[in-house]
């Protein structure tokens, strides 16, 4: 005799699962190909003359400017114009609400860009992480989370995929550099990018070229007996 099914499970499910809806991020997740990282992270040319500091302060200085003439967001010129011809991948990293929390469900996304990062090709190279965020809520705090942001990925690429901290840098633009210009309110401006900013001076030769250039060390005359 089969047992009877209690009566309402059938709502209690739906009401489960609209929850579990509700909770979720509004973003759907996608995670690039490492491949696809590579090829566009190794796209290096020439090295420019980032001064991560004094970048910080110039993005904090300008997000808390009070001007009467500040144009809207959508055509405020790029404050970090050097960024803009470096290679670069922006990756859909999700983060708890106004927290530098990474969500679960992104790990696979920064575990794909460590995978990129410790490939052959990307080894000499050191990067900047750049965190961004749309034009809602104060645009001082929007640069102070951003950068909070920045923290956090390159925190979890250290920490938890043992990349070098020596090859990443961080420097968070909050609204003073959209990803989409022309709409300053889409979420595509809550990207997270990663540039390509340095070849690091260790690493410039090919593993084996020194020791191929060296010469053999001299034999030692054999001692007679």
């Amino acid at each position: 005799m089969r047992a009877k099914r209690p009566r309402g499970i059938g709502l209690q499910l739906a009401l489960v699962a609209a929850l579990a809806a509700a909770a979720s991020p509004s973003r759907a997740q996608s995670v690039p190909e490492k491949d696809a990282i590579i090829s566009q992270l190794s796209r290096f040319d020439a090295a420019p003359e980032l001064d991560i500091t004094s970048l910080r302060q110039r993005v904090l200085e300008k997000s808390r400017s009070r001007s009467r003439n500040e144009p809207e967001p959508s055509k405020r010129p790029p404050i970090v114009p050097e960024l803009l011809n470096l290679p670069t991948v922006t990756l859909d990293i999700h983060f708890d609400t106004d927290t530098p929390v990474v969500r679960p469900d992104s790990y696979q996304t920064v575990g794909r860009l460590a995978d990129a990062l410790v490939n052959a090709s990307l080894l000499p190279y050191s990067f900047l992480i750049v965190g961004h965020s749309d034009s809602t809520g104060r645009r001082e705090a929007n640069v102070v989370l951003s950068q909070r942001r920045a923290d956090a990925i390159r925190d979890v690429l250290v920490n938890t995929f043992k990349i070098s901290a020596k090859r990443l840098q961080t420097l968070g633009v909050g609204e003073e550099q959209f990803i989409d210009q022309a709409h300053p309110t889409s979420p595509a401006n809550l990207q997270i990018q990663i540039l390509t900013v340095a070849k690091l001076p260790e690493q410039s030769e090919q593993p084996g070229q020194a020791a191929a250039a060296a010469p053999p060390p001299a034999k030692k005359p054999a001692k007679k007996r």
